[in-house]
């Protein structure tokens, strides 16, 4: 499965930090920044992090598996690029060690149903917003 374009992939390969929402037992919304990784063997999103058994965050996927995760910045003097990424979120007990030293096996994993994304470019070419179902 490819569910992200050949941009999208280029472009999350450049970062190291995002924001995860997920949203507690009484529907509250919670954002923090946390570290990422493309998955391409499963074409999915992987969140590392200290801890991260004991987060709030890792708790929330237990009520709620809804997530949303964007990547962004802003290229001078004003290009602004994201993916975000809505889907479902897992926790998943080991693999999390490999982000690097000091992290937790704890990881959670983000299956998209919808990608969203804007001001990428791929073959030094502009692509336009995209935005589509991926389930």
């Amino acid at each position: 499965m490819n569910r992200f374009s050949t941009a999208e992939k280029e472009y999350m390969h450049s970062q190291r930090l995002g924001r995860l929402a997920t949203v507690n037992r009484a529907g509250e919304p919670h954002v923090v920044p946390v570290t990422f990784r493309y998955n391409a063997e499963l074409d999915v999103i992987d969140i590392g992090g200290h801890g991260m058994s004991r987060s709030k965050k890792f708790r929330d996927i237990l009520h709620n598996a809804n997530v949303a995760f964007v990547i962004d910045d802003v290229l001078p003097p004003w290009q602004p690029r994201f993916v975000e990424i809505r889907g479902r979120g897992e926790q998943v007990f080991a693999g999390g060690q490999n982000f690097g030293s000091g992290f937790a096996p704890e990881m959670i994993r983000i299956s998209p149903r919808r990608i969203i994304s804007f001001g990428l470019s791929a073959d030094g070419e502009s692509v336009p917003r995209s935005s589509r179902k991926v389930e």
